[in-house]
This record gives structure tokens, sequence and C-alpha cells, in this order.
């Protein structure tokens, strides 16, 4: 009861000035985002002060920095406020023809342009005022995408880095290998040789971020001798191209690298794992009939996506 006592004092509106406060380390600054006076965004972190018993904003010199417990609130400021965003902005009699929610999904070029291409033009034709938010995810993203999808509806990325949230499988997809045309092989396949002799161009490469073919590669006994690392799917090929390069990209992207000038798609000297393909949400937006709307979308954009491949 003491916290629920403490809460109903708050204002929300501090935790407005104080996202903006953590965002832009100056009252100033922060005061033209909010379109506030200073002097009300000043009162505002003074409030903050009181009740967090710290100084939030120090003064060195003429600028101002954050403070140490300053900079541990701004890992969940955001996050809460987008969360309190959610709340007031969710209907008990929601429907999809006058709605105009924004929806946020995390990851990949590839994901966006396969399923999440899909999923848009459905959205576009059932829910004209409703918005898509794709954004590109990254290995600290993926890492803490327990936290993440608290705040962010829904992350697309295949099985192997992800556990312990719900998901929907969308479709399965292979593996190819793309090089430029003038060293490509005659009969259409690379040999194991030339995975071990030629330079690799690769997506991903840390311990959390990595294709499964390129893994895989790696447990047959050769380590590639990578050239070139691109957090994109789309943009391989421009690599390759012009060079003795490999890349491997999945088999769903073959027209968009084909289209590339001067690339080719060869077949792999070994039996590379498919992979499954999924959506990821956190268990808090379980019950949320926008939310399952938007999942029932991603499962439809799914059989779209796996009819394609598979013709």
């Amino acid at each position: 009861m003491a916290d629920h006592a403490q809460l109903a004092r708050l204002d929300l509106n501090l935790l407005v000035a104080l996202d903006a406060l953590l965002t832009e380390k100056s009252v100033t600054r922060a005061a033209e985002r909010l379109m506030l006076s200073q002097p009300a965004l000043s009162a505002s972190l003074g409030r903050l002060r009181n009740y967090f018993g710290d100084q939030i904003l120090a003064r060195r010199g003429n600028t101002y920095e954050l403070t140490p417990f300053a900079v541990r609130l701004s890992e969940h400021t955001s996050t809460a406020l987008e969360a309190a965003r959610r709340v007031f902005e969710s209907q008990a009699n929601w429907s999809p023809d006058d709605s105009t929610r924004e929806f946020s999904v995390y990851g990949s070029d590839y994901g966006f342009v396969t399923v999440g291409r899909v999923v848009s033009r459905l959205a576009a034709e059932r829910a004209p005022g409703v918005r898509l938010r794709f954004m590109l995810h990254n290995p600290t993203i993926v890492e803490d995408a327990a936290t993440r999808l608290r705040s962010v509806d829904a992350m697309v990325i295949p099985h192997g880095h992800l556990s312990e949230l719900p998901f929907i499988d969308l479709w399965r997809d292979g593996w190819v290998a793309i090089v430029a045309e003038e060293h490509a092989p005659r009969d259409g396949a690379l040999t194991m040789a030339d995975i071990e002799r030629r330079p690799w161009v690769l997506t991903y490469q840390s311990a959390t971020a990595f294709t499964s073919a390129a893994r895989q590669v790696q447990q047959l006994g050769v380590e590639p001798r990578v050239e070139v690392v691109v957090e994109s799917f789309l943009s391989l090929a421009h690599f390759v191209a012009g060079t003795t390069r490999i890349g491997l990209v999945q088999e769903s992207l073959v027209p968009a690298v084909s289209s590339v000038p001067g690339v080719s798609v060869a077949a792999l000297p070994f039996d590379a794992t498919p992979i499954v393909n999924a959506v990821w949400w956190h268990p808090v937006h379980a019950r949320d009939p926008e939310h399952a709307w938007l999942r029932g979308l991603f499962k439809e954009a799914g059989a779209i996506v796996r009819e394609s491949v598979e013709h």
C-alpha cells in the first residue's frame, strides 16, 4: 500500500520532463524539446531532485552532465515512458478500421523486405490509420530482447537467438552463396577449396550475432578469412561485386541480390541447415487485442512468404 500511495502522488509529467532532461543533458534544450519555458522545466528538475535525493544534472564548467545515478535512471526512463504511452493509448473497444496506433517492430533488413513488406501491405488494406515502425536491431538489442520487447511490439528473427519468449513461426528459408560473376564456378556450385581459399563478407560476426550458415562453416573445420563485416543482408552483394569474396544470403533474397550488377548466385558445397523465421513478443502483450491483431497479420504474411519461397 505504501508503494501505491507514493505513486498516487506522482505527476506523470515529471516522467516526461525526466526523459527530456536525461536525453538532452540541458535544461534549455529539454525545455525547447517539450515546448516549455525554462523556468517551468527548472521547477520540474527541482521536484525530481527532491524526490530522488540526487542532482540528476551536475554542472561541470559551462556545461551539465548526468550524475551516475541519472545514468542508471536513463536505462529505464524511456521504457517506462513508452509503457505509460501504451497504457493511455489503449482502447476498450478497439477496431482496426479507425485505429491510429503505431506498432514498432525490430528486425533485420532481410526480415523487413520479406515478411515486413507483406505485413505493411495487409495493414494498409485493413487499417489505413495504423502506422508501422520497422527498426533495425543490433547485437545489444537482441541480447536484451526480454527487456526491449516490453516497450516494443515484436522482433522478427530466426530461432537460435531468443528463448523463453512467445513466438509464431513464419517460414523456413535456405542459404546460398553469392559471388562476383567473373569468379563464379562453372558448374554453379562452390567447392570446399573455394570456401577455404577465398575471402568472405559476413553480415554479423560476434559471439551472439551470427548467421547459422557461417557458424556451420566453422563447424566444418573452416575458419573464414573475413575481409568485410556489414550488418545488412541487402548491401552484401555490393561488397562481393568485382572481388573474389564469398557472401551468404537467404534464398528469399535471391531476387534482390541478383539485381545487383556483376553478382551471381552459387550453391554451397554442404547442406546448409535451414533457418526458421519467427516473430517474437513479450508476454505483457499477450492479452492486448491490438497486439493480437498484429500477430495475426504476421502469421498470415508468413504463410504468403512461405508460399512464394516454395514456388
